[in-house]
């Protein structure tokens, strides 16, 4: 995927004075954007939010240059890392949670509970592909370094648990900064957290929105649809995806709108290839020119999840060990 420039959304312009009661801190989110190149494993973008006592980041990558880009972020600031948001548990959002905390020790780690279901049946049998991926000497060096990465991120699971957890759609005042916290359940995965700041009229929505093809590893369609329906109805002005550039309202439309395409051609009996060149041309405008060939992507989640009952069975209801 297309690298994005770093992106600060502004909430106004112009030079004049700031008002009595204006915050003492910068409230427009900044988005650290992540990648998504051919033959290695993605990051998901990160969002910093101002707050009176520090810096909140929302999501925090996979891969050590990612993480970089976020304490050089901080630094620059001159503030510290006072909370961590995670979206969801997904590593290329969530497995740089220690690399932060190691620097911000007293970093809060806000997220749902879902990690737990994940710990104990999607990373083992993770791991067991991984491993046989390794035995048979076939792996890249990317996804070696992807591999080891992820299994650094598992064996450490307290920097994956949240220090302050969220079971529930919720308002929550994070680093002196009110937030609204809401939770989509069995969605892209079992709990996924996003985050409307009313401030500035942005929804966070991980990777309930991705702009190149939504990723369903984890996912469950019903619940990723109601998901969708909550966050149209909120009166946003702008929203940043988990991957990819930041959205209008229209640019969510249509993104949905070629969302519920993919899957209800996934619900048909019409040849995969059908399905996915309609979400080609459906999603076209979201789809960087570059990267990994999103058809594979596209044929995979139609023919292993969202046509398959056991997956269906499997991330439509609480993960568990198997």
């Amino acid at each position: 995927m297309a690298k994005l420039v770093l992106v600060v959304l502004l909430v106004g312009c112009g030079s004049s004075p700031p008002r009595p009661n204006a915050p003492a801190f910068e409230p427009a989110p900044t988005v650290i954007a992540g990648t998504f190149e051919a033959g290695r494993g993605p990051d998901g973008n990160s969002v910093f939010l101002d707050a009176p006592r520090g810096l909140i980041v929302i999501d925090t990558g996979r891969h050590l240059e990612h993480q970089a880009k976020l304490l050089a972020y901080a630094r620059a600031k001159g503030k510290p890392i006072a909370a961590i948001i995670n979206t969801h548990w997904h590593l290329d959002h969530a497995g740089g949670n220690a690399e932060i905390r190691a620097v911000y020790p007293t970093a809060e780690l806000v997220a749902t509970t879902a990690i737990e279901g994940a710990l104990v049946g999607f990373f083992p049998r993770g791991r067991a592909k991984n491993d046989e991926l390794l035995a048979s000497g076939k792996a890249t060096p990317q996804q070696v370094e992807d591999i080891e990465l992820g299994r650094a991120a598992i064996d450490d699971p307290a920097n994956l648990r949240p220090s302050r957890p969220i079971t529930a759609s919720t308002q929550l005042d994070i680093a002196g900064r009110t937030l609204e916290l809401r939770v989509a359940a069995f969605a892209a995965t079992e709990a996924d957290l996003w985050i409307y700041d009313a401030a500035t009229k942005t929804v966070i929505a991980g990777d309930l929105v991705v702009a190149a093809v939504p990723f369903f590893d984890t996912g469950c369609a019903e619940g990723w649809r109601e998901a969708l329906a909550e966050i149209a109805a909120t009166p946003f002005e702008r929203l940043i995806p988990g991957h990819g550039e930041p959205m209008t309202r229209a640019a969510f439309a249509a993104w949905r709108t070629a969302f519920d395409h993919f899957v209800d051609c996934a619900a048909t009996d019409q040849p995969t290839a059908t399905c996915v060149a309609g979400w080609r041309r459906d999603a076209a405008p979201f789809i960087p020119a570059s990267g990994p060939n999103i058809d594979d992507y596209a044929a995979y989640y139609i023919d292993e999840h969202l046509r398959s009952a056991a997956a269906r069975d499997r991330f439509c209801r609480p993960l568990r060990a198997e």
